[in-house]
């Protein structure tokens, strides 16, 4: 009997598991504890999927889940979920295991976008008309990489101060909320998903969990104020919007094409076409002594890290005003250079003045179509695409009149402190100069590298760079406003490193040996975290040098210059893509272990920070002249990570292991001993994860599949817990 007894105990064990403790929600345990396994004891469906595609579809296309403070409710934690599908993110109230609200903007599933997000507004400054003084609207829409307006920012009318107006030719109009986000875009090779294309992507929050970050496909992050959420009211009261800082150069979702050009040059061609612009906004992390915020835009060819000045926008610093901006709205909202412009690039021959051909603020005579003069930004017909046609390979290309080589201006946010690009700068690839020497706010290496570095070098990239360094360098778009405006916004490249080692060499001649290049990220940069302990920024490059075995920890230092990479940490066999820190000065570093070569599990937990001396090599690495493994301890059983969690409330490391082998788990490490503890299986894709420290419950957002139980068909989020 005694087998046919613990058949009975498992299929129980099994059905326990999979119901979701059966009607109890939140139970700790979940039956008997079983040597410190971890197992589903709950499923949270997540609103407006379903199986049959209408009109979400199953939950199977989500990015990064941050759980913070509810700072409406004391000693309660929301968990913020980026989903592609809902175009939302979604949020649950981790002490109901219950979704109670998506954050989305017009074009949203759930309440078909009747729940967006309201940009900001304000009493009409200098108003000299007849009372009521009207409200009117602060933040400017924003520009693509051809000029069209973007859809997913804030769809604003700015002419009450001679500003830019938001239209597209299909009839949509200003609204006053956020436009939204992009959705899970498709499809690459094998009907793969273009992640780089999608949103929303990356986000975090304060650590009072007041404020929201979000990283959107279009190049720009969507600061939300969570304080002003209502979720006690019905319908629920959306959070305001505070900001939308572009990070790059949106692609061009609303031309005549869309972005096919773009999406078909994922399929072999890593994205490289002009209407893909910089790519999506992503991996964030925010450092809540200083109120710096650091994001990638981690996917184009040449990838960079921005670092943005938040004190104003979270309320930390009073805005500072001016005769033209009495209430300081410039600081508070990030407004870009010329307040009521739109943010993005201006073509040659550009005029913010009045036209009265075209009926509006901001216009300029188009190269090869006329005569007659255009409304600048583009409603989504006049695009760079006409005139131009496309290329032999049939992407579209940019117009002359929006290539920075040729002229015209850019019109960047006002609160950014710098960015780092990976381009290969330095070294041999500049013919044996090294960076930033002498020290200056923005590197162009003698003329050999222009930053910013666009990925393609006809249209503009990134929201940095000068006059006086991008022009000599080839960029004479670059460092001025439309209204003439001049700017300096810091912007360095990534370290000079050995190509045969990884190992951090000089940043200026003689170098340490004939290899000394710029590092490059061909499979894109990875996430980052503030060092307390140090000062400094820490953030992975899956594979720094051309050779997939060698990744880095790069050390980001905020200089009087800007944000420059002060050292560089190799890691091997691990392709680094997530960091966290756990106790002390420890922290945990992702490996992907993928990309092109799979490489044994493993993750790595690094110390001693301050010791400028950190190296992980495992033994018999194979490369010649290694480094000898510093400050770094390996470990084995779990590996293929993308997200990864430290969570105070049980002193644990949780790691969302996709690509781990034979299938994707929940991986476990104390973080008082550094011993890996359980891996507990979760389903496709599983690659986000976030634990609330009042339960020590662990949130997995999963696809459609079993481990969803009843909801199987739909997707869901499932709740994990030590049993």
């Amino acid at each position: 009997m005694r087998p046919r007894i613990l058949l009975t105990i498992l299929f129980t064990a099994l059905f326990v598991i999979l119901s979701g403790c059966g009607t109890t929600p939140n139970c700790p345990t979940c039956g008997t504890t079983v040597n410190g396994a971890y197992a589903i004891i709950n499923v949270i469906a997540v609103p407006e999927h379903n199986p049959t595609g209408e009109p979400g579809g199953p939950f199977n296309s989500f990015d990064i889940s941050t759980i913070a403070p509810n700072p409406a409710v004391s000693g309660h934690y929301l968990d913020y979920i980026s989903d592609r599908i809902g175009i939302a993110v979604q949020v649950i109230d981790t002490s109901q295991d219950l979704a109670v609200f998506s954050i989305q903007g017009q074009n949203g599933v759930s309440d078909a976008g009747n729940g967006a997000s309201p940009c900001p507004t304000e009493l009409q400054p200098n108003y000299t008309g007849a009372p009521p003084t009207p409200s009117v609207e602060i933040i400017p829409p924003t520009a693509d990489v051809f000029g069209n307006f973007v859809r997913y920012a804030c769809r604003t009318d700015m002419t009450w101060a001679n500003g830019s107006r938001f239209h597209l030719n299909t009839g949509f109009g200003p609204s006053g909320n956020l436009g939204g986000f992009p959705g899970a875009q498709c499809c690459a090779s094998r009907a793969n998903g273009v992640n780089p294309m999608s949103g929303p992507d990356g986000n975090t929050t304060t650590a009072d969990g007041k404020v929201l970050f979000v990283g959107n496909g279009s190049s720009n992050v969507i600061v939300f104020d969570i304080s002003s959420m209502n979720l006690g009211t019905n319908p629920v009261t959306p959070p305001n919007i505070l900001a939308t800082i572009p990070t790059g150069v949106s692609a061009d979702y609303d031309g005549p094409q869309g972005i096919s050009g773009c999406i078909a040059s994922w399929n072999g061609e890593a994205g490289s076409a002009a209407d893909c612009g910089d790519d999506r906004a992503d991996e964030m992390a925010y450092d809540d002594t200083h109120h710096v915020l650091a994001v990638i835009n981690g996917d184009p060819g040449l990838p960079f890290i921005t670092f943005i000045d938040m004190e104003y926008i979270v309320g930390a610093t009073p805005p500072r005003t001016s005769p033209t901006d009495p209430t300081g709205q410039g600081d508070l909202h990030c407004l870009p250079i010329d307040m009521n412009l739109a943010y993005g690039p201006y073509p040659v021959g550009f005029s913010p003045a009045f036209n009265a051909t075209t009926g509006t603020f901001g216009s300029y005579p188009y190269p090869g179509v006329g005569p007659g003069v255009f409304g600048y930004p583009l409603q989504g017909t006049g695009t760079g695409i006409v005139g131009t046609g496309t290329g032999p390979d049939g992407n579209p290309l940019p117009s002359p009149a929006l290539d920075p080589s040729v002229g015209g201006s850019f019109n960047p946010p006002r609160c950014i402190i710098g960015q780092i690009y990976y381009d290969g700068a330095g070294g041999a690839a500049s013919g044996g100069l090294g960076l930033n020497n002498p020290p200056t706010p923005v590197d162009n290496v003698g003329n050999t590298f222009a930053c910013p570095d666009p990925s393609n070098p006809h249209v503009f990239s990134g929201v940095s760079g000068s006059a006086a360094a991008d022009g000599p360098a080839g960029l004479p778009g670059i460092g001025t406003t439309p209204s003439g405006v001049s700017y300096t916004i810091p912007c360095h490249h990534g370290p000079i490193i050995s190509y045969a080692t990884g190992a951090f060499c000089s940043q200026t001649p003689p170098f340490s040996d004939s290899t000394c290049s710029g590092a490059i990220a061909p499979a894109g940069l990875g996430a980052m975290t503030y060092d307390p302990n140090t000062g400094n920024w820490l953030l992975t490059n899956e594979n720094s040098v051309a050779n997939t075995v060698i990744g880095s920890l790069d050390e980001i230092q905020i200089t009087a210059d800007g944000p420059v990479v002060v050292n560089s940490f190799p890691m091997y066999d691990c392709m680094p893509t997530s960091i966290v820190q756990g106790p002390g000065d420890n922290f945990l570093v992702g490996c992907a272990d993928h990309d092109g070569q799979t490489f044994p599990a493993n993750e790595y937990i690094i110390t001693n920070t301050t010791s400028s001396s950190i190296a992980c090599v495992p033994p018999n690495s194979g490369i010649a002249n290694a480094p000898a493994n510093s400050n770094c301890l390996e470990i084995t059983q779990v590996g293929g990570v993308d997200e990864v969690w430290y969570n105070p409330g049980d002193n644990k490391y949780y790691l969302a292991a996709r690509d781990f082998l034979p299938s994707a788990v929940m991986g476990v490490i104390d973080a008082k001993t550094n011993q890996w503890l359980y891996n507990m299986p979760t389903g496709s894709n599983a690659h986000s994860i976030s634990v609330d420290p009042s339960t020590n419950h662990a949130f997995v957002p999963l696809q459609a599949g079993t481990v969803c139980s009843t909801l199987a068909s739909a997707g869901c989020v499932g709740v994990a817990a030590e049993q």
